[in-house]
C-alpha cells in the first residue's frame, strides 16, 4: 500500500549507471540528466562537493582533502557509499526541479551482462538505498536493443554491439531474451589507457587521460587514411618536465587497434555460437552499433571489412541504453518480461 502511496508523488527513473556516463530518463519528459560519472568528495567531512562534468575537471588537479572518483569500473560498482551518495544526490535533483516532495521513484535500471549475484545485489541496493521504492533490472544489450526500436519481441535474430565506456557486449536476441552473448572489459577508457601507453612507450611522454580521451576523439579512427595530426603536451620521462609532441593518426589507431580486434573477435565468436536460423536473419539485417564507442569513425568499415556482415551505427547511439529503459518505463506492460530476476528475490 506505501509502495503505491509513494508512487502518486514521485517519478519514475530510467537509469544508465555507466563507468563514464551516467544517464537518468523520467517517465513522461525524457533524458534530464547526462553526466560524467565522477564524484568528488571533501576528505574532511565526507561530502560531495560535486558530481558530472564539474567534479571531470577536478581529476589530477585536486589538493590532497578532496578526493575525485569513478566509483565504477568495467560497469561494476567498486565504491558503494560514493555510488549511494551520488544516485541519492541525483534522485532528490530530480524530484526537486520536478516539484516531488517525496522522493520514491520506481527505477528501471541497465546493468551489465555476467554479473554476480553480488554485483547484481549491490547495484539493487544502492538505488534502493539512495531513495527508490523499488528497482527493476535490464541487461544493457537488451535496453540497448530497445532503445534503436530492435523488434527483440519477434522470432528474428537482432545482433546488437553495444560499446560503453568500461565493456563491450555483444548480443544476438531473439523473443526477448539473449540467444549468445559475449561481454570483454574492453571499452573507451582502455582505449584511453592504450593511448597513454603508446606515447610512453614511443615518445617517452606521460600524457594524462583526458588528453588521450581527447586525441581519441579529435583524431581517432579505425579505418580511413586522412592522417590528421595534433599536437599534445605531457612531462618528459627522461628530464620530468613539460614537452609537446605531435601525434598522428595512423599512430592513434595504432595503439588503439588490438583492443579493437578483441572486439571484432568477441563478435565473430557469438556468432559462431548462434543457431544458424539466427545468424541468417543477422546477415541480412546487419549488426547494430550501440554506445559511445560506436562513434569511432571506420569502426563499422573495419567490422564489415572483417566480419563480412552489414554494419549499421544507429543514431545517437550513445544515448540507445537510457532511451531503451525510457521506453520500458512508459510500455511497461508490454516490456516488463525483458527484466532479470533480482537478486534480493
Amino acid at each position: 500500500m506505501f509502495k503505491n502511496f509513494f508512487g502518486l508523488f514521485s517519478k519514475d527513473i530510467g537509469l544508465d549507471l555507466g563507468t563514464t556516463n551516467i544517464r537518468v530518463y523520467i517517465k513522461g519528459k525524457g533524458l534530464v540528466i547526462n553526466e560524467p560519472t565522477v564524484v568528488a568528495i571533501n576528505l574532511r567531512n565526507e561530502q560531495i562537493i560535486s558530481i558530472g562534468s564539474n567534479a571531470l575537471k577536478m581529476v589530477g588537479k585536486s589538493p590532497s582533502h578532496i578526493s575525485v572518483v569513478r566509483p565504477l569500473s568495467n560497469g561494476i560498482i567498486t565504491d558503494f557509499e560514493v555510488t549511494e551518495k551520488m544516485l541519492k544526490s541525483i534522485f532528490d535533483k530530480v524530484h526537486r526541479d520536478a516539484f516531488t516532495l517525496v522522493p520514491r521513484p520506481k527505477v528501471v535500471t541497465a546493468i551489465p551482462l555476467e554479473v554476480t549475484e553480488v554485483e547484481k545485489k549491490s547495484l539493487e541496493d544502492a538505488v534502493l538505498q539512495a531513495g527508490a521504492r523499488e528497482v527493476s533490472l535490464v541487461e544493457r544489450p537488451v535496453a540497448a536493443a530497445i532503445g534503436v526500436r530492435l523488434p527483440i519481441q519477434e522470432s528474428i535474430g537482432n545482433l546488437i554491439v553495444e560499446l560503453g565506456g568500461g565493456l563491450s557486449e555483444v548480443a544476438v536476441i531473439s523473443l526477448d531474451g539473449i540467444v549468445a552473448h559475449k561481454s570483454l572489459k574492453i571499452g573507451g577508457e582502455s582505449l584511453n589507457k592504450n593511448i597513454v601507453n603508446y606515447v610512453r612507450d614511443k615518445f617517452g611522454v606521460l600524457i594524462g587521460e583526458q588528453t588521450a580521451e581527447e586525441l581519441k576523439i579529435k583524431i581517432g579512427s579505425a579505418h580511413g587514411n586522412k592522417n590528421q595530426e595534433m599536437k599534445i603536451k605531457g612531462r618528459d620521462l627522461s628530464k620530468g618536465l613539460p614537452r609537446e609532441v605531435i601525434i598522428n593518426e595512423s599512430q592513434v589507431r595504432e595503439a588503439m587497434m588490438p583492443l579493437l580486434k578483441a572486439i571484432i573477435e568477441g563478435i565473430h565468436e557469438t556468432i559462431e555460437n548462434t543457431p544458424p536460423e539466427l545468424v541468417a536473419d543477422i546477415y541480412e539485417r546487419g549488426i547494430i552499433l550501440s554506445g559511445g564507442g560506436a562513434q569511432l569513425p571506420g569502426l563499422d568499415k573495419l567490422i564489415r571489412k572483417k566480419i563480412d556482415i552489414p554494419v549499421i551505427v544507429n543514431d545517437d547511439p550513445v544515448t540507445a541504453v537510457i532511451r531503451g529503459t525510457g521506453l520500458i518505463l512508459e510500455d511497461f506492460e508490454n516490456l516488463k518480461q525483458v527484466f532479470i530476476p533480482s537478486a534480493r528475490e
